[in-house]
């Protein structure tokens, strides 16, 4: 999705501010897990985009090695076992709790100004970083 909001020309989208105002939030896995199953708040990881037929949904952290962990870390992704591996999901039940965002990844430095004033009112405070890497 991030692509094609780079790209701005899908016939079905209507966004075209390209991917500098998008942000990424991190959190920790285990930490968002355990948090989770401590307030019983389903949560389930995909092999591939959740809208899929063919992907599989799992609840078990043994099963992060069916992730395609190299086509989450591709950044060319024309073939198709690569683009549908890319496509793996954290999904979490209704609401995802603010305080468990570690970091705030933005594409380039002149974000972090409005980043910083959008949290100005807010308890928790992320860390926000530079994360080119995470953009196309």
């Amino acid at each position: 999705m991030l692509y094609i909001l780079r790209m701005g020309n899908h016939p079905d989208v209507s966004y075209r501010g390209g991917q500098q105002p998008i942000i990424h939030l991190q959190a920790d896995f285990h930490r968002v897990t355990a948090w989770a199953d401590a307030h019983a708040v389903p949560w389930a990881f995909s092999t591939s985009n959740a809208s899929s037929y063919l992907t599989s949904f799992y609840s078990d952290p043994v099963r992060l090695s069916d992730i395609d962990w190299q086509a989450v870390a591709a950044t060319d992704f024309r073939d198709a076992q690569i683009k549908d591996g890319k496509q793996a999901e954290f999904l979490m039940f209704d609401a995802f709790p603010w305080v468990l965002i570690e970091k705030i990844g933005i594409i380039h430095q002149s974000m972090a100004v409005q980043v910083q004033a959008a949290l100005a009112n807010s308890v928790h405070r992320p860390a926000i970083a530079v994360e080119p890497t995470w953009y196309f």
